[in-house]
């Protein structure tokens, strides 16, 4: 029985042999990723990195990052994704709250960590993939570390820490235990019956907890293959890598499934017998941010392949739902996965009975552990065992969840967390800005972009084009505004709050 996640690549017999991960059409084996991060763990440990210590990992999908992402675990220490998408100023307060020491990139991040080591103090390390120095990634796992030995993981201690926004947007370190990852994993199962002979493609990146948990630990834990692409673009790249390696199993963000309904087909591609020939897809699953319905109905007809949504949040590891593909309702996130119990309450935390609109809550082993270094912030979404998602819902008749708003005023870019009062922020800095609020609009390419209302300081002249010159050297490119509109005056309450929603339903 698998008890912790180093277990999930250490296959014996005829499975140490088989192809666990596929990267730009190179296959590597159970064994080859086993051994690999054993030395790699070796040599943390060499480095003086002890048990619980948080080791950084700040690369796109490739097998470096899998090694490294299980030789951090196997070390005993504790796995941070970096999002490669931030900026310096943006990566600076995770590494300092997470205390890292050391993280694994590689050239093209370089001058960033660079700069950050001489900022803070305790970060010691940086390890490049693509080094051939003496502390390159390749060096370091090529040597023998004889009498270092590797420590006993215990399903409770935590593997990985995900940093997500907070409803201020700050960055919070959620922590996930190995058995928070496998409760997870096994409830899935129950619901979408994988097997070995699955091929999963793995094109979301590995920082995010969705691609984590179902596009590698999932697939890992039931010995099949994983397709690791390190980049989206161009899709057709994709398509052809899809087509390549026989992928039957597809997850992705409502994005990419609505740039896959745009697709135009061969008319080959339209007969059954054919497209199962040339595609052998047999299930799609997106997660991660809302689904327009409209998608789903055109993927559907023009694929015929099932497209199962579900629901989730990082501080549930991530998955809560998903639509069983026997009976898929359209427009709802699913069933709760088995173990997870799910209640939508007042704000007095009353159970609200099916039909009723409240706040969704969510119990079961895959609940994170808490947020690190946050104590008053885990305990104002933890209560008695219950999550609070922060996310408006209702349950039908049958179970069926149907999200319908988010109490946070969240904007999904690509399936990422955006949060408007983060931008705001960076925006008030500019010394032309008297007043800003941003908001999340809708587009057809990215599910929602942020759109920022701006308000000059008098006597001063600011265009978008300088204002976006700003953002630039402070934000991660999907964080800036896709829109910029000025106004005399913002909507206020009597109170002097910025009416959010005004502006919002006004575009």
């Amino acid at each position: 029985m698998i008890k912790n996640l180093a277990q999930l690549i250490e296959k014996t017999g005829k499975l140490a042999s088989k192809t666990a991960i596929i990267f730009e059409n190179k296959k590597f084996d159970y064994y080859y990723l086993k051994n690999n991060s054993d030395k790699f763990a070796q040599a943390l440990i060499t480095l003086g990195i002890s048990k619980g210590e948080r080791v950084g990992i700040l690369l796109r999908n490739c097998p470096e990052f899998v090694i490294s992402l299980f030789g951090v675990i196997k070390a005993g220490a504790i796995a941070v994704p970096l999002n490669f998408m931030l900026t310096e100023e943006e990566l600076k307060p995770i590494i300092e709250e997470a205390g890292i020491k050391v993280i694994i990139s590689c050239r093209k991040y370089f001058d960033i960590l660079q700069r950050l080591r001489l900022r803070i103090e305790f970060f010691q390390d940086i390890i490049l993939i693509d080094d051939q120095q003496k502390k390159g990634f390749y060096s370091i796992i090529n040597k023998v570390y004889p009498g270092i030995n590797l420590p006993q993981l215990l399903p409770d201690e935590v593997a990985v820490i995900i940093y997500t926004s907070g409803t201020t947007g700050k960055p919070k370190g959620v922590m996930l235990s190995h058995q928070n990852f496998l409760a997870n994993i096994k409830s899935a199962l129950k619901v979408v019956s994988f097997s070995h002979r699955e091929r999963v493609i793995c094109l979301l990146p590995l920082f995010h907890s969705f691609a984590l948990t179902v596009c590698l630990f999932l697939p890992l834990y039931i010995s099949a293959p994983v397709i690791l692409i390190s980049r989206l673009g161009p899709f057709r790249r994709v398509f052809t890598s899809m087509i390549k390696h026989r992928v039957t199993i597809f997850v992705g963000v409502p994005p990419i499934f609505k740039l896959i309904a745009d697709m135009k087909m061969p008319w080959y591609m339209k007969i059954p017998v054919v497209k199962k020939m040339i595609l052998p897809l047999k299930i799609c699953i997106s997660g991660a941010a809302p689904l327009p319905l409209e998608v789903w109905h055109r993927f559907e007809r023009n694929f015929g392949i099932p497209l199962l949504e579900g629901y989730g949040l990082t501080e549930a590891s991530p998955v809560v739902s998903i639509n069983p593909p026997y009976r898929v309702k359209p427009g709802s996130v699913g069933l709760p996965l088995p173990g997870i119990e799910v209640r939508v309450v007042n704000e007095d935390g009353t159970f609200l009975p099916p039909g009723k609109e409240g706040e969704l809550i969510v119990k079961g082993e895959n609940i994170m552990k808490g947020y690190y270094k946050k104590e008053e912030e885990t305990a104002a979404v933890i209560k008695d065992g219950w999550l609070y998602t922060g996310d408006i819902a209702r349950l039908d008749e049958e179970g069926y969840i149907y999200i319908l708003d988010r109490k946070k005023d969240l904007i999904i870019v690509r399936g990422l967390n955006v949060y408007p009062r983060e931008i705001e922020e960076v925006i008030y800095y500019h010394p032309k800005v008297k007043e800003v609020c941003v908001v999340g609009v809708e587009d057809k390419s990215r599910g929602e972009v942020p759109k920022a209302f701006v308000v000059v300081k008098e006597g001063e002249e600011l265009t978008a084009k300088e204002l976006l010159e700003f953002l630039r050297l402070r934000l991660a490119r999907y964080k800036i505004p896709r829109y910029i509109e000025f106004r005399d005056e913002l909507p206020k309450s009597p109170s002097g709050k910025i009416l959010r929603k005004e502006l919002k339903d006004k575009i």
